[in-house]
């Protein structure tokens, strides 16, 4: 028996992924899938939310990341081990799924390992563009791993950055990411040094693999003036900048219940005050408001983030080749006669 149309469910391979993205252009994706990130920040309070769900072992996490906005529900499964890399692994891979709240039946099945450097660059350089110094140019890239590249040119994009100036503790890593940047527009330096990196930054992104607690940046590094976005600390035990650092600093997050479990803030008390981007976005907080202000962004992921990348690929593949349909659900003539679907398949 041939399942129907409504029982298959488009489903994008890792090919597929990066088919879309040379399709559509990895800048313009980025943009794009800013754009939804914000819509959906902007109706905020219409989501189910609830902190990520973890599996800790000594090995790394894994996670899953649920929300839903009362018409369709989505999911990412993502892991976190940053062991991976020193046996030729990838420290995060994930995939996702979304879903009609109304049947229960999934629509659309994902990679989101690309998907997730996408959306978290997407929602880094958006935060940036009410967060920023004005006309801020040059950005210190602190960690120049699978991310790193992605947030450059993110940066570049949507908030006008020409220069980025890179450090890693692995100098292969910085190699690998200027040469990557090679011909996408901007002015690329290695550092050898995190301290030669900040030297002129208006934006400092910090996004580094190690599960510890950690000072990439110490308090005596951070001027005046400066927007940090801080993605690498996004688990418990795992932070990058000095707390000194925080207390000078106006601290914006996406959800404090989650936040302060796995990101910068873990090392404040618990009621330590902090803004929710959401309310800057919606016109209920204020962003930046002076030119000395330390504006960081305190940023862990969260679900609402990839369930906006759901949505958007979802109506990106539409029309188009770059995903097969999965036969994933049984689907038999009569509903209550699954047993007899399955004896009459032979």
């Amino acid at each position: 028996m041939q399942p129907s149309d409504k029982a298959l469910v488009p489903f994008v391979s890792v090919d597929n992924m990066m088919r879309l993205v040379h399709h559509i252009g990895v800048e313009k994706m980025i943009i794009e899938l800013a754009a939804v990130i914000e819509a959906d920040f902007k109706r905020w309070e219409s989501f189910d939310k609830t902190p990520r769900i973890p599996a800790h072992s000594p090995h790394g996490v894994i996670e899953l990341m649920p929300t839903s906005d009362g018409e369709a529900y989505g999911f990412k499964y993502v892991n976190g081990h940053p062991k991976n890399t020193s046996e030729g692994l990838q420290t995060v891979t994930a995939f996702g799924l979304l879903a009609d709240v109304y049947t229960g039946y999934p629509t659309l099945l994902t990679e989101m390992t690309i998907l997730t450097a996408l959306r978290t660059a997407a929602t880094s350089a958006l935060v940036g563009s009410y967060l920023a110094p004005t006309n801020a140019k040059t950005m210190a890239m602190i960690g120049n791993g699978a991310q790193s590249e992605f947030q450059c040119l993110a940066f570049k994009a949507m908030c006008g950055i020409d220069t980025v100036r890179l450090y890693d503790i692995d100098p292969n890593a910085t190699v690998k990411c200027a040469a990557n940047l090679s011909g996408k527009g901007l002015s690329v330096i290695s550092c050898k040094t995190p301290e030669d990196a900040i030297e002129g930054a208006q934006i400092i992104t910090t996004c580094t693999a190690d599960k510890k607690y950690a000072t990439i940046l110490t308090d005596n590094m951070v001027g005046p003036g400066v927007h940090i976005n801080a993605i690498g600390g996004d688990c418990p035990g795992k932070t990058e900048l000095h707390k000194d650092i925080l207390l000078r600093s106006d601290i914006f997050v996406e959800y404090p219940e989650q936040t302060r479990i796995e990101g910068e803030i873990q090392a404040l008390d618990d009621d330590y005050p902090v803004t929710e981007m959401w309310q800057v976005m919606a016109g209920q907080s204020k962003g930046r408001t002076d030119d000395r202000q330390i504006t960081l962004f305190d940023s862990v992921g969260f679900a609402i983030e990839d369930f906006s990348a759901l949505r958007y690929v979802k109506q990106a593949i539409d029309g188009t080749e770059f995903f097969e349909p999965l036969d994933m659900l049984a689907d038999p003539d009569d509903p209550r006669d699954l047993f007899g679907m399955v004896m009459r398949a032979v």
